[in-house]
Parts: C-alpha cells; sequence; structure tokens
C-alpha cells in the first residue's frame, strides 16, 4: 500500500510537539474524493489546536485549509470528477500529502487561478466576506477599523472593504508592513498606539460604524473605545490572548454597541452559502479585482517553523505548506 507524509501534534504544547508521521493513503468513502494536495494554508486556528486553546483529541491531524487535484471519487459523488481543481477551509489532516474530504465542502479553482494560490484564499477570503457581508454588513460611505493590515485576511479586507465604497483604517507595526496595506488600498495605515486619535480625526469624534478585530485581548478595549453610537465590534479571534469575560452594561454605557465572537464554520452553513463566497472571492481574484499575497512558503516537514513564524507576528499574507 502506498504512503504518505503527514503531520500531527503528538500532544498540546508548542511547535515542537509536531511530528512528521508516514501512514497509508487513504480511500475515499461513500460521497468523498481523494485530493492530491498542491498546498496547505496554515491559520492560526492551528496554533489553538494544537497548543490547548481548542480542546481535540491528541495526536491531532491539523489542516483545514487546503487546494489540490482530485485523485479519486467515492460513489455517490456527482459534482466533481478526477482532475478537477479544488480548494477547502473544511478538510480535516490536510497537513499531508493527500486528503480525504467531503465532495460537498469543496470549491472548484477556475483555471485562471494558480492552485497554490487558491490554498491562501478558502479560509481568509471566507472569513473577509463574511466579516463585511454578515457579520456587519457594510455599506457605501461606512468608516471601518481592523488591525493587521499586512496580515492574511487583513490584505483582502482591506481590498473587499474598498471594492464596497468604506473607508479604511487599519495598523501595521513596521514600514513594510505598512507598504503593503496601502498598497491593498487602506487609507489610513497607522501604528497601534495612534489609533485612537486617527479615528477620533478621521470620523470627527464620532467614532467607526464598525472593528474588525482578531487581535484580542491586548486591542479589545481599544476597539470598543473606537466605536460610535450603536457601532459593532467583531472579534473573531485572539492572536494576542482570549478576551477576558466583558459586562454587557458596557455596551449600553458605550452607546447602545454591539460585540459579535464568529467563526467561520457558521457562515458556511448550506451549499449555497458556500458557493456564495467561494464564487465571490475566487471570481474577484480571476477578474484580477482582488490580489492574494503569498508571504511565505514552507516544506511541509517544516511546519513547526510556520508555526513559530505565525505566533510570532513574523508574517505578511499567507502562509503555507507545500508538501
Amino acid at each position: 500500500m502506498s504512503k504518505q507524509q503527514k503531520i500531527v501534534a503528538a500532544k498540546a504544547g508548542g511547535p515542537e510537539v509536531l511530528e512528521l508521521v508516514e501512514e497509508p493513503i487513504p480511500s475515499p468513502g461513500p460521497g468523498q474524493v481523494l485530493v492530491k494536495v498542491a498546498a496547505v494554508g496554515v491559520n492560526f486556528i492551528e496554533t489553538y489546536q494544537r497548543s490547548g486553546v481548542y480542546q481535540v483529541q491528541y495526536p491531532f491531524a491539523l489542516g483545514s485549509e487546503i487546494s489540490g487535484t482530485i485523485e479519486q471519487v467515492g460513489s455517490e459523488v456527482r459534482n466533481l470528477k478526477v482532475g478537477d481543481r479544488v480548494a477547502t477551509s473544511e478538510a480535516t489532516g490536510g497537513y499531508a500529502q493527500y486528503a480525504v474530504v467531503d465532495a460537498q465542502v469543496l470549491g472548484k479553482v477556475p483555471e485562471k487561478v494558480d492552485l497554490r494560490l487558491a490554498a491562501a484564499l478558502p479560509l481568509q477570503g471566507c472569513t473577509a466576506h463574511y466579516l463585511m457581508h454578515s457579520s456587519y454588513m457594510v455599506r457605501e460611505g461606512d468608516v471601518i477599523l481592523s488591525y493587521a493590515g499586512a496580515g492574511g485576511v487583513g490584505l483582502l479586507l482591506t481590498q473587499m472593504l474598498k471594492l464596497k465604497g468604506a473607508t479604511v483604517i487599519t495598523t501595521a507595526s513596521t514600514q513594510e508592513k505598512k507598504d503593503l496595506a496601502k498598497a491593498a488600498g487602506a487609507d489610513y495605515v497607522v501604528d497601534y498606539d495612534q489609533v485612537p486619535q486617527t479615528v477620533k480625526e478621521v470620523t470627527e469624534g464620532q467614532g467607526v460604524h464598525a472593528v474588525y478585530d482578531g487581535i484580542g485581548k491586548d486591542t479589545f478595549e481599544m476597539s470598543l473605545a473606537a466605536l460610535r453610537r450603536r457601532g459593532t465590534l467583531v472579534l473573531f479571534g485572539g492572536a494576542s490572548g482570549q478576551v477576558p469575560p466583558l459586562d454587557l452594561q458596557r455596551l449600553n454605557a458605550g452607546g447602545s454597541l454591539s460585540v459579535t465572537r464568529p467563526k467561520l464554520g457558521d457562515f458556511l452553513t448550506t451549499p449555497q452559502e458556500r458557493g456564495w463566497r467561494f464564487g465571490d472571492v475566487f471570481g474577484w481574484v480571476a477578474e484580477g479585482k482582488i490580489d492574494v499575497r503569498v508571504g511565505q512558503e514552507y516544506p511541509l516537514a517544516e511546519a513547526a517553523e510556520a508555526h513559530r513564524a505565525l505566533e510570532g507576528r513574523k508574517t505578511t499574507g499567507k502562509v503555507l505548506l507545500i508538501p
């Protein structure tokens, strides 16, 4: 039986718990396909799973975001065939050379989109899409604050916000990252400590319509303070740590504010919803309306180094593993 290489987290801990193992190439069951993986997106959720922030059973096979080519098709699969180029953010055990995936969670990759590049889109692209279309529905003329403007989600979110006609305030920690955020279309790119004054000046003291906060503990108070009356804080990650419990009365005192803590899985609940988001995101890339930045690529065996770079905020754009 043919073998493949795969990365698993042997136990909860730091990047050093990631191990390269060898195991048989799996076969697809009913409703499934076998994908030969071209590239794997590395995401913060995997660092939470690896470290124990999210409860999983160990040894744990990481990796939900992959792109590749279908090698085998299981029974009851009607919409896909061998050779199709596909991508998803809903795989399991994707840090591997091959992955068995439910056919219903795969999206087809347009020929105009490079297959490696496609691995940078399902999670961060669909995250940016649901943030601005569903968690808070952005309207033309809105002023939006986001953080980590040179990160994978940040770069895509800024470009999508500009397509909507929003004014974008974002942050970056180095000049290189500021240049990337500006190139993506951000109107204001500032240091984190400049956010309060920038928001005040840009909005004439009213505050922003919404904040998209993937940083968490270190930025949460600043995010609340940046909102205008009836503004919305969308907390979609905790790169700096988890936010402590919140006294809801503060939302009243702040001007009838709203806070939501979404996750992508709740916004990909039907084939129609999945098709809408994938269609928009991959379509914008194919049409040249959105540029996708792949910042770093690592061989599969160096998954631990990829995690260290991501957690150390040393990355810009998307981080990929290449089997």
